[in-house]
């Protein structure tokens, strides 16, 4: 099926909205009906445009026909929600998504050669763009880990040197860069750590009418740091990047910024509080239906406070 059977937004344009006003998309991740209904309340609250991120892991784990079933059933307005293949890292499996009713993919060739990234991302644009949907690459790697599918020990900063013509090569329709940001809940070494600001002036200068995504941007916020913590959970130095640098990123080119330990930090801290709490629960209904609460709470406070994107409806 097609993503518009779905009514489902095409990804491009809700991006280069953003980037032509000055906002940023919020990608969230999900992986089951908590997540998704979070999302969609969080976007219906405050009228703001989000893509629904869905990583390759996640799709195995929920299944083609749950996962578009959730989908097609939403009993939310989808106006100007997308559905974006997060980190696929082949052509077959870009494809898929797209057969599906995935309004974009992401291709990752950042593991690859230059030439060999050139060449798949290309492939992949050209069977994406006989659907109109969008497509996302990305150049430099992003270090840190945040699934079986998505992980790498270092990082390699995006070079503003090759931006333009890997874009006109692969005819992509938004990048994804690495400017210092990384995958998962352990993201700086402390908190003063900054992105790489003097690489994406020149990403930006180099490729002005392509819209730029922000990988690995989770804030990590520490009262959910503390609330795992202090019902049994042990994470240390777990350290996200500031809402301050990402909204300046937001004012230099970036137009779509993804968020997944976020919301996970959110589901497993209202769900350990609430067992805790709650010694005699044993119904998933009641600490599912918690978790959803607080991962809600976290959309909105990213999509107002972070993104710009409220109201943008």
């Amino acid at each position: 099926m097609h993503y518009s059977d779905f009514g489902l937004s095409n990804t491009k344009r809700l991006l280069t909205r953003a980037l032509h006003d000055g906002y940023a998309v919020p990608a969230f991740n999900f992986y089951n009906m908590e997540t998704l209904d979070a999302i969609l309340t969080a976007a219906q609250i405050t009228q703001s445009p989000v893509i629904l991120a869905v990583s390759e892991s996640a799709l195995e784990y929920m299944g083609d026909d749950i996962l578009m079933g959730m989908i097609a059933g939403a009993k939310y307005k989808k106006n100007q929600i997308a559905l974006h293949l997060d980190h696929g890292h082949s052509f077959e499996s870009c494809k898929n998504a797209i057969d599906l009713g995935f309004s974009s993919v992401m291709f990752d060739g950042s593991a690859l050669s230059l030439s060999e990234n050139i060449k798949i991302s290309r492939r992949v644009s050209e069977y994406a763009h006989k659907f109109d949907v969008s497509v996302e690459t990305e150049l430099g790697t992003l270090a840190g880990f945040e699934d079986k599918n998505t992980k790498s020990k270092s990082g390699a900063f995006t070079d503003p040197n090759i931006v333009r013509d890997f874009v006109n090569q692969t005819k992509t329709d938004s990048l994804a860069i690495a400017i210092g940001s990384s995958h998962g809940a352990y993201k700086r070494k402390n908190k003063n750590e900054s992105l790489r600001f003097d690489i994406l002036e020149q990403i930006a200068k180099n490729i002005p009418n392509t819209p730029l995504v922000l990988h690995g941007a989770s804030t990590i916020p520490q009262k959910y740091i503390n609330t795992i913590n202090k019902f049994g959970g042990d994470m240390k130095n777990a350290y996200g990047i500031s809402p301050a640098q990402i909204r300046k990123a937001i004012s230099m080119h970036i137009a779509k910024v993804n968020f997944d330990s976020d919301l996970r930090l959110a589901f497993t801290s209202a769900v350990r509080e609430y067992l805790f709490k709650n010694k005699s629960v044993f119904n998933p209904r009641d600490y599912l239906s918690a978790a959803e609460k607080e991962m809600t709470k976290t959309c909105i406070d990213t999509i107002q406070n972070i993104m710009g994107s409220g109201y943008k409806i």
